[in-house]
C-alpha cells in the first residue's frame, strides 16, 4: 500500500517537511531550517502529543467508549484532540483563555467541541482561570477524562518518539542548535531529549516571553511571581511549571517581547512564503537575538507550531497591529519619554491597601491614576476622579479595600511603540499604559498628558 494511503485522517499526523530559511535569517552564518508543523490535519504541532494522549489513556483505561474529553487549551492542542474525538466517536468540552484568536476558538466550534471562554489575567488557582474550570468540569461530567497536556507526560513522549527521530533523521545527524518556542514544554523536552540523546553537544535554546516564568526559574531556580503579567503573544510561556518542562533539557531561555513576536510573524510570511503563527514569529526573533551564538557550517533547526490562518484577526490585520502599537511608522517611539525623563516609575498600591491609602498615595506622588496589584500582579487600577466619585456618594468606604472600587488594570506597551500610536490607544476607558521596557527589566506609567509633551 502506498505509504500516503491511510485508513484515517490520523495517519497523516508527523513526517512533516524541513524547509531551508534564506531571507528572514540572512544575518545568521549558520545553516537555517524550519520544521514546518503545518503539514499535520490540525495544522500544528499539537497533532502528535494530542494523539498520543488519547491512547494511553485509552490503555490504560481513563478514557472510555463514548467519553468526553475535557482540556483546557490555546487552540491547537484542542484541534487535534477534537480531530482525533470525531475519528474515535469522543465528545470535547475545552477551555481557553479570552487572549486567543477567534479564529482558534471558530475552528474548535467547527469540529463539534464545546468551547469555555475564561480570563487570561487570573492566578491559575483562580476559580474562574480555564485550568481550574477544566478541573471543575471533568469532576461534574460523567465518563470524562481530562488530558492536561501540562502535566500529562505522553505529551513529552510523543515529541520523544516522533519529532526528535524525524529531525535526526532529515539533518543526517547534522543537527547542531534546536530552536523552540516552550508553552507546556513537550516539544522541547521530548525531541530536545532525543536529539541531545544522540549528540549530548547540541544546544536547545527556549524562546520564552515576557510574563512568563521560565527563564528566570531556569537561570535562578525560583518561581518568582513578579515576573508574572499580561501578555500578547500565543502559545508560549506560563505562569506555572508544567511537569512537561525538563529544564535539564534546555540550555538557556531567550525572551522574546510580544511586539517583536507580531512583527516577525507577518517577516516569516513576506519573507519565506510560509503562513506560520504567532510562537514561530516568536521563535524567530529569539533566534535572530541569539545569531552571535551560531557559526558558520553549523545547522539550526527552528520549530513553526502552527498555521497563520489561526491570526487572520490579530497579526495579518494591519488595524490589530496599528492598535496595539506594533506597526513601524514614522516619529519617535516612546523610548523617547524615558530619555526626556518625563515620565516616573510606576508607584502603586495592593488590592488589599485601604481607599483612603490610595488616594494619599495618589495626592502625594502628583498622580491621577494608579495601578493595584496583588500578590504582586497587577490586577487593576484606580483613577483619582473615580475614587473621589465613590467617595463623595458613601464617605464611609475610605476604610475599604481598594479592590472594592478598583477599576480595569492598565494594558502593557512596548517602548519601541511609536508614540503617534501609542496616543490612540490612551482612552477614557484606559487613561493610563503601562510603558515596558522589557531589556531594562523597568516600567513606567503614561498619560495622555505625558504624550502631548512630545507630539
Amino acid at each position: 500500500m502506498s505509504r500516503l494511503v491511510f485508513d484515517n485522517i490520523l495517519g497523516t499526523i508527523g513526517n512533516t517537511p524541513l524547509v531551508r530559511l534564506n531571507r528572514i535569517c540572512n544575518e545568521i552564518e549558520a545553516t537555517v531550517y524550519a520544521k514546518v508543523e503545518t503539514f499535520n490535519p490540525g495544522h500544528s504541532i499539537k497533532d502528535r502529543m494530542a494523539v498520543r494522549m488519547i491512547e494511553d489513556a485509552e490503555k490504560a483505561g481513563l478514557l472510555k467508549p463514548g467519553g468526553t474529553i475535557i482540556e483546557g487549551t490555546s487552540g491547537n492542542t484542542g484541534m487535534g484532540l477534537a480531530i482525533a474525538a470525531i475519528v474515535k466517536g469522543y465528545k470535547c468540552i475545552f477551555t481557553t483563555t479570552d487572549k486567543q484568536s477567534q479564529e482558534k476558538i471558530d475552528a474548535l466550534r467547527a469540529f463539534g467541541a464545546e468551547v469555555l471562554v475564561c480570563p487570561t489575567d487570573v492566578e491559575p488557582e483562580d476559580p474562574r482561570s480555564y485550568y481550574s474550570v477544566s478541573a471543575r468540569l471533568e469532576k461534574e461530567t460523567p465518563n470524562s477524562w481530562k488530558a492536561n497536556q501540562y502535566d500529562n507526560l505522553s505529551n513529552s513522549q510523543a515529541h520523544y518518539e516522533s519529532t526528535g527521530p524525524e529531525l535526526w533523521e532529515q539533518t543526517g545527524g547534522k543537527i547542531d542548535h534546536l530552536i523552540v518556542g516552550v508553552g507546556t514544554g513537550g516539544t522541547i523536552t521530548g525531541t530536545g531529549r532525543y536529539l541531545k540523546e544522540k549528540n549530548p553537544a547540541i544546544k536547545v535554546w527556549g524562546i520564552d516571553t515576557y510574563g512568563s516564568v521560565y527563564k528566570k526559574y531556569k537561570e535562578k531556580g525560583v518561581f518568582d511571581k513578579k515576573e508574572i503579567y499580561p501578555y500578547v503573544t500565543e502559545g508560549i510561556g506560563e505562569d506555572f511549571l508544567p511537569q512537561n518542562v525538563d529544564f535539564s533539557v534546555v540550555d538557556h531561555f531567550e525572551k522574546v517581547t510580544d511586539r517583536d513576536a507580531a512583527i516577525y510573524t507577518r517577516e516569516i510570511v513576506s519573507q519565506e512564503g510560509i503562513w506560520v503563527g504567532n510562537s514561530a514569529g516568536a521563535a524567530i526573533a529569539g533566534m535572530l537575538q541569539l545569531k552571535t551564538r551560531f557559526r558558520k557550517g553549523e545547522t539550526v533547526v527552528v520549530i513553526f507550531h502552527d498555521h497563520g490562518t489561526r491570526y487572520v484577526g490579530k497579526m495579518f490585520n494591519p488595524e490589530w497591529m496599528r492598535k496595539m502599537g506594533y506597526e513601524t511608522v514614522p516619529g519617535p517611539t516612546a523610548r523617547e519619554l524615558i530619555r526626556n525623563k518625563e515620565v516616573a516609575d510606576v508607584v502603586g498600591v495592593m488590592a488589599t491597601d485601604t481607599i483612603e491609602k490610595a488616594v494619599s498615595v495618589m495626592r502625594d506622588n502628583d498622580f491621577s491614576q494608579i495601578p493595584v496589584t496583588q500578590n504582586d500582579r497587577i490586577v487593576g487600577s484606580l483613577s483619582e476622579a473615580h475614587a473621589y466619585a465613590c467617595i463623595i456618594k458613601d464617605s464611609s468606604i475610605v476604610g475599604d479595600p481598594v479592590q472594592s472600587i478598583m477599576q480595569t488594570a492598565f494594558p502593557y506597551v512596548d517602548i519601541e511603540t511609536p508614540v503617534t500610536l501609542l496616543a490612540s490607544m490612551i482612552t477614557p476607558e484606559h487613561p493610563a499604559v503601562l510603558l515596558r521596557d522589557f531589556v531594562a527589566d523597568t516600567t513606567y506609567i503614561v498619560t495622555g498628558y505625558d504624550v502631548l509633551k512630545v507630539i
